[in-house]
């Protein structure tokens, strides 16, 4: 299978290597990761826990062929906390929001299909959302429906709006919470490994091997641990003075993480992922687990996936080798309390 684009910097040997004083054990408890005895996060760390889930709608979702060849599913989230507009990038047909697949007055089958809510591939010609309708008016499933790695049968999702059933622990959907980077994704920034992580989510997700049920990204439009990006560009500038990436959030009078993961839980539940059947989290941060799984547990983390980072994972063959970001790991995992170590 191709790789993804990485995001990397050019080739040079890491100058940094973090010494975490604690090593934390990857296992996860029934409500809890355990961090070790002697290495609880500050306060100031913990993501924001929400007494009650913001309301979401999904707007719009839209096929995107990739450039490796995979497809995946773009939505756009609106909510009631703010207004920015959240994504979820899904890969896997049988991941489906019920937000959008929900009737809406006055509706007509052009406008279900041009918001997205339809079943199966779009055509030249088609003229229903829901395979069912297709089938009873034509007599037998279009030919465009049955090809294409994305294509969705009767079998496998009959009508609009159908819970998934029959999940198997061995094969929970795989799924990655990831905040809004703009310089890590876009601009080749080389001080944190962002941009590759959304990358090696994206390869992990399209694999039919790793992650046979599919997967999700739920991209959060909160950009320098929610603080943005003017005040993180003050950040880099105050690291270049000598202080990581934490202290300088704190010296700018912000939490040292000031991001919320509610909006994930709502969006992860639309999507079919909440309950008891669970979900594997793609993360290193415990505080994430916690709050992920919302304040009635409406998403069940069943197992933690580690992101490793490449160059750590490949003896610095592949993936971002760069001071900065040696240090911004580093820093994640001592002051951070991330578990993750180069072992």
């Amino acid at each position: 299978m191709p790789d993804l684009p990485a995001h990397s910097s050019p080739a040079f040997p890491p100058l940094h290597s973090p010494r975490p004083e604690h090593e934390h054990p990857h296992r996860l408890e029934e409500d809890a990761y355990i961090l070790g005895e002697d290495a609880t996060p500050p306060p100031s760390n913990d993501a924001e826990l929400l007494e009650e889930l913001p309301v979401v709608e999904c707007e719009v979702r839209a096929r995107i062929p990739t450039t490796t060849g995979h497809e995946m599913w773009l939505h756009v989230y609106r909510n009631n906390v703010d207004t920015k507009e959240h994504l979820a990038i899904v890969f896997g047909a049988q991941i489906r929001s019920r937000s959008l697949d929900r009737e809406r007055e006055g509706e007509t089958e052009l406008e279900r299909m041009t918001r997205g809510a339809y079943v199966g591939r779009l055509y030249p010609g088609r003229t229903h959302s829901r395979v069912e309708a297709i089938k009873r008016a034509e007599g037998a499933m279009p030919k465009a429906q049955s090809g294409g790695s994305a294509s969705v049968s009767s079998a496998s999702v009959s009508d609009v709006g159908e819970d998934m059933e029959g999940s198997s622990n061995t094969e929970l959907p795989l799924v990655r919470i990831h905040s809004e980077c703009y310089t890590g994704e876009t601009v080749w920034s080389a001080r944190c490994d962002c941009g590759e992580q959304l990358d090696e989510a994206a390869r992990l997700m399209s694999s039919p091997h790793i992650s046979p049920s599919g997967g999700v990204i739920i991209y959060l439009r909160q950009e320098g641990r929610g603080i943005g990006l003017g005040e993180k560009l003050k950040a880099y500038n105050l690291q270049d003075l000598g202080n990581d990436t934490y202290e300088a959030n704190i010296m700018l009078r912000h939490p040292a993480d000031a991001r919320s993961y509610g909006l994930a839980t709502s969006m992860l539940v639309d999507l079919g992922l909440g309950g008891e059947a669970g979900i594997r989290l793609l993360t290193n941060n415990p505080d994430k687990v916690r709050a992920v799984e919302g304040p009635g547990r409406e998403v069940v983390v069943k197992e933690r996936v580690a992101m490793v980072p490449l160059a750590w994972k490949t003896g610095g063959k592949a993936g971002i080798k760069s001071e900065e970001v040696e240090k911004y790991l580093s820093t994640k995992i001592e002051k951070f309390k991330h578990m993750l170590t180069q072992q």
